[in-house]
């Protein structure tokens, strides 16, 4: 399928390496991606979700997609994805991390394990992508001029705190400070690093997997008045990749229409005047 937004051949010949590539936003993406001519290696824990996922791409696709079955939280694991890439394709160019998970609970009630596992795929799995990408195929100093590339984490919006989810809050948060500083160290490379903070996005996951009356809610926090979609976040991770989005590292870009300045519905209810005192309500403006 054509890209709606870039032109066929913006992506030629890049080599893009994906983690969780078999659903949601990491399914889009891939998708976007080859259709803009790249050669994507999708990864996840299971292999049929990643295998239709590799057939979508394919089907009108000017690029290619192959998939590799991989835990990112297992060092030997990611290596051998690394290696496996490497060994087809001599390089990587873009690396996405997507991969990562969480569950709703009150804080209160996320146990130990519960928030380990979180922490370990969000965190620990992004790390060891990233650090293994880098230093096996984008700082060596055998690749000459060649070396270098870019790296794109998915976070999370808002910012200012999202009740229910204080694992993945946390997990998001340390990717995001992590990214700042590899982009200050890496800069010598010619690495660049970004992190595309996602909000509410209408994914299977979200519509099927969490509670109705949260799904129902949702829109009502976001002053664009609906959720996302997948094609929307592709589109961001294929810009960065491109090359307008040379120039961009160390950043978070946020895409959540406008949910993370959210402080309630405007106007309010009850309009305050500049000395405290209730607007009447013949008074407000119409």
């Amino acid at each position: 399928m054509a890209s709606q937004i870039f032109r066929d051949d913006l992506l030629d010949g890049k080599v893009v390496l994906l983690s969780g590539g078999g659903s949601g936003l990491g399914r889009a993406a891939a998708i976007e991606l080859t259709a803009l001519g790249a050669d994507v290696v999708i990864c996840g824990r299971e292999i049929e979700p990643l295998r239709e996922t590799a057939d979508l791409c394919m089907a009108d696709g000017s690029g290619s997609c192959s998939v590799f079955q991989c835990d990112i939280r297992e060092a030997d694991q990611v290596e051998k994805l690394v290696d496996a890439t490497l060994d087809v394709h001599g390089r990587i160019d873009v690396l996405v991390n997507n991969a990562g998970g969480q569950f709703l609970a009150p804080a209160e009630d996320i146990s130990e394990k519960g928030f380990d596992t979180v922490i370990r795929l969000n965190v620990h799995g992004t790390w060891l992508m990233t650090h293994t990408v880098a230093t096996r195929a984008m700082i060596p100093e055998s690749l000459g001029e060649d070396r270098g590339g870019k790296i794109i984490n998915i976070t999370l919006s808002p910012h200012n705190g999202l009740p229910g989810m204080a694992h993945s809050s946390a997990a998001r948060a340390a990717v995001e400070n992590l990214t700042k500083v590899l982009a200050i160290e890496w800069s010598r490379f010619g690495i660049s690093l970004n992190a595309l903070a996602v909000g509410q996005v209408a994914t299977e996951t979200l519509l099927t997997k969490y509670p109705q009356v949260v799904v129902d809610n949702l829109s009502h926090s976001i002053p664009a008045g609906r959720l996302g979609r997948p094609e929307e976040v592709a589109w961001a991770v294929a810009y960065l990749a491109s090359p307008a989005g040379d120039f961009y590292s160390g950043s978070v870009l946020t895409i959540d229409g406008a949910r993370d300045n959210w402080l309630g519905p405007w106007p309010p209810t009850q309009l305050i005047t500049e000395s405290g005192a209730p607007i009447a309500e013949d008074r407000k403006p119409k």
